[in-house]
């Protein structure tokens, strides 16, 4: 068996997933330490969605394994899945809910009492307080984004699953969004796995970033590069990334 560092939070080795004759994720390997806030970039169809699904127990895999804080997702899903949170898909929160109640519920199934003042100072900086004790079916879809971003965030999990989690969102609370996330990281020391098709909040966010790519990732970018982009050309990892999946056999 592979020895996982203390430190590393999400540990993917050789992961392979297909749907009948389609395989989707081709060996797909991948580690998120503490304090990392990586983005998984790629095409629609890439895989993106799928790889997630898979690292948060939603969908089988064979062969390969996941690892959530050292702890083998397929052997203890339970205790893996306490040691991370997930944005749940907003069209999919339960509409008869207030969004008080569905913050309620989320807080209960991570043991807690109440839901954290913490949770409700993020729901007011995202602008989505205004709402809480409305019916979710009431919700615009960016309201409904916003909840369940903060279902996701609730109990401060060690490490953080996000699909696509800036659509929707108003310029006021992506930008909330993005000083959550990089203090949970900088300050908490968490780790982040945040699948995005915005290539342009790379230079502000992300500490590293993954190209998938007809299921396999093709291509890897490091704090290093990303932190002198950040600072000299901010629209390089763009660039990048155009170049990469040009240059791509598979495309």
């Amino acid at each position: 068996m592979n020895r996982v560092h203390p430190e590393t939070l999400l540990q993917v080795e050789d992961l392979h997933l297909s749907f009948g004759a389609n395989a989707v994720l081709r060996g797909v390997d991948l580690a998120i330490v503490r304090g990392q806030l990586l983005g998984l970039v790629g095409p629609n169809g890439s895989g993106k969605t799928s790889l997630i699904r898979a690292v948060t127990g939603l969908l089988p895999v064979a062969p390969g394994q996941v690892r959530i804080a050292g702890i083998d997702l397929a052997v203890d899903p339970l205790a893996a899945r306490r040691q991370f949170g997930f944005a749940p898909d907003p069209t999919r929160l339960p509409p008869a809910l207030s969004g008080r109640q569905a913050l309620s519920v989320a807080a209960a199934a991570r043991g807690l009492d109440t839901t954290p003042a913490s949770t409700l100072e993020l729901a007011e900086r995202l602008g989505a307080s205004r709402w809480i004790d409305q019916r979710i079916e009431t919700y615009s879809l960016g309201t409904r984004q916003k909840y369940a971003i903060l279902i996701g965030l609730i109990g401060d999990p060690p490490l953080l699953v996000l699909d696509e989690v800036m659509n929707g969102l108003d310029p006021i609370s992506s930008h909330e969004l993005k000083l959550e996330l990089i203090e949970r990281c900088e300050r908490r020391h968490c780790g982040v796995l945040l699948a995005t098709h915005g290539l342009e909040i790379a230079p502000t966010l992300l500490t590293d970033a993954a190209l998938l790519h007809e299921g396999r990732i093709r291509h890897r970018w490091g704090s290093v590069e990303l932190g002198h982009w950040r600072h000299a050309d901010p629209g390089a990892f763009e660039r990048a990334v155009v170049a990469a999946l040009r240059s791509d056999p598979a495309g």
